[in-house]
Order: structure tokens, then C-alpha cells, then sequence
């Protein structure tokens, strides 16, 4: 009993320690897009939005088909999309960490980063959606479904369910913004939100892991299965609710055609897997990579 309550102890000691060096982080290296990014220059259409490597059609008979200007076009609404999944995404996480810290103690440095994360998560929708509205992009949003299902897990999940589904979701995009803004064929303003993001969510990572790995500690088989397949079936509406089918008739395209050759481009579903190597590791390490989950996250095309 007291070796439990010793490592118990450690362990929470070790959290505090993490939340401390994210706050002490976030003093000394945190942006605020209002006035980091360019958002008074008009859009030179001459840029794509993302690396073209990463469009979902990259590869295909219809890319090649396809004018540069349409090309360009393409990926400018696919980052808008990338940009609106990931509002109603981070509307999520808010809303969970908010109650996951609900009327706990607030001289506790793990609350103060939790409020700290929230109010980054804020900052970065404001930024996402002024960024798609400079990409001329209407509001992107999931699927009904994937709206229903997301307003019920944010109610729902809990401990290392809600706190894995926040990993899946920020390392996945992590990967690709951090090719964006390295891109010189990318639009200068999209390389700086993505730049700031990048910055800002390796902080995010860091305490979605330390409570990932926090919460699992002394659970049961049967609560680990039950978790690793709630991580990942919301991984997978996350990755596929990323880019909408309307963006295809966004950038003048024949969606029906765009829709069947983008579900079928093993290119970009090589860009994904390569993207989650190192999250699947990690889900791997802390037991919620269980066969059910494995075949869920293989329909994602994430493994």
C-alpha cells in the first residue's frame, strides 16, 4: 500500500513538473497572430496553401489534368478545410479540458496549464478562421455525422480517452504543418500560422502525453480495449472529416471524379501513415494499440 501511494505521489509530482516547464515555455515563447501574421497584404494567388504533396489529389491521373492555377486553387481550399476541422477539433478539446479540471485546485501548476492551453486553443481558432477567410474559402465544416458524434465525446470522453484523442488529432497535423512552413511554394501568411501553431501545439503535445500515460496508470485490460478503440474511432472521423468533399467544387473541379480518385490515391494515404509513425509508437507503448484499434486506424489509412 505504501509503495502505491509512494509512486502515486511521484507521479503526480512528476506532472506538476511538466505543467510548470510548459507554463515557464509559454512565457517566453508564445505568439499572438493579430500581430504576427500578414493579414493586411491581399492573397497572391501565385502560392499554394499546403505543400503540393500533401493535396489529396497529388499524384492522381486528375492532378496531372489539372492547370497550375487549379492545382494552386486546390490546395488553398484544402487548407482552409485542414484549417476549419481543426476549430470545431480544438472547440472540442476546450470543452473537455474545462471539465476535466472543473472545480480542482488552481494553485496546482497542471490547472494553470490548462487554462494556458485553453486560451492558445482560442487564439489559434481565430487565427485558423481569419486564415481561411484570406484563402477565399467558405466555412468548411465535418459531416452531420461527425458533428454528432463529436458534440457527444467531448461530453463523454474522459482521463486518457479524451486526453490520446487530443494526441491523435494535434500530431497528425503537426506533421503536416511542419512541412507548410518550411514550403517556399507556400503562401508567406499560411507558413506563419502554421509556423505559430507548430510552436505552440509542441507544448499542447507534451501534457497530452504526460496525462495520457498519467491516467493509465493501474487500469485494467478491459479498460484499455474499451479506450484504445474510443481513441480510435475518433481519430478516424477526425482524419477524415480534415479535408471536405466541397472543396473540389470550391476549385472548379468535377467532384464526383475528384472524390473517387482521392479515395483511392495510395499517395497521400502514404503521407498519412508516414505522418502517425511516431504517435503509433507511442499509443503502442501505452497499450492502446490493441487489434480492434489497429484495424480502425488501417480504414483511416493512419497504419
Amino acid at each position: 500500500m505504501t509503495g502505491t501511494a509512494n509512486h502515486t505521489a511521484s507521479s503526480q509530482s512528476g506532472r506538476h513538473d511538466v505543467a510548470d516547464r510548459l507554463l515557464r515555455s509559454s512565457e517566453v515563447l508564445s505568439y499572438d497572430p493579430a500581430r504576427e501574421v500578414d493579414w493586411d497584404t491581399p492573397l497572391d494567388t501565385s502560392y499554394h496553401g499546403t505543400s503540393p504533396e500533401w493535396s489529396t489529389l497529388y499524384g492522381t491521373a486528375y492532378w496531372r489534368e489539372m492547370t497550375p492555377e487549379q492545382q494552386r486553387e486546390l490546395t488553398r481550399q484544402e487548407a482552409a478545410s485542414v484549417a476549419s476541422t481543426g476549430i470545431w477539433f480544438e472547440m472540442i478539446l476546450q470543452q473537455m479540458m474545462l471539465r476535466d479540471f472543473y472545480a480542482k485546485d488552481p494553485t496546482n501548476p497542471d490547472f494553470q496549464w490548462a487554462l494556458t492551453e485553453i486560451a492558445d486553443e482560442c487564439r489559434h481558432s481565430i487565427m485558423f478562421a481569419r486564415g481561411a477567410a484570406k484563402l477565399n474559402a467558405p466555412a468548411y465544416r465535418p459531416k452531420r455525422l461527425a458533428v454528432e458524434l463529436g458534440r457527444v465525446f467531448k461530453t463523454v470522453a474522459t482521463g486518457e480517452a479524451a486526453y490520446a484523442a487530443i494526441l491523435v488529432a494535434e500530431e497528425v497535423l503537426d506533421v503536416m504543418q511542419r512541412d507548410w512552413m518550411r514550403d517556399e511554394r507556400v503562401v508567406p501568411f499560411v507558413r506563419t500560422v502554421n509556423n505559430i501553431h507548430v510552436v505552440e501545439e509542441s507544448r499542447h503535445m507534451k501534457f497530452a502525453r504526460e496525462e495520457t500515460k498519467a491516467r493509465l496508470e493501474g487500469s485494467g485490460r478491459l479498460r484499455r480495449e474499451l479506450n484504445a478503440v474510443v481513441v480510435a474511432t475518433a481519430a478516424h472521423v477526425i482524419v477524415t472529416s480534415m479535408v471536405s468533399d466541397q472543396v473540389y467544387a470550391r476549385a472548379g473541379l468535377d467532384p464526383k471524379r475528384a472524390i473517387r480518385e482521392a479515395k483511392a490515391n495510395e499517395h497521400h494515404k502514404s503521407m498519412l501513415r508516414s505522418s502517425c509513425s511516431g504517435l503509433m509508437e507511442f499509443l503502442g507503448s501505452a497499450g492502446l494499440l490493441t487489434a480492434p484499434a489497429q484495424r480502425i486506424y488501417q480504414r483511416a489509412n493512419l497504419i
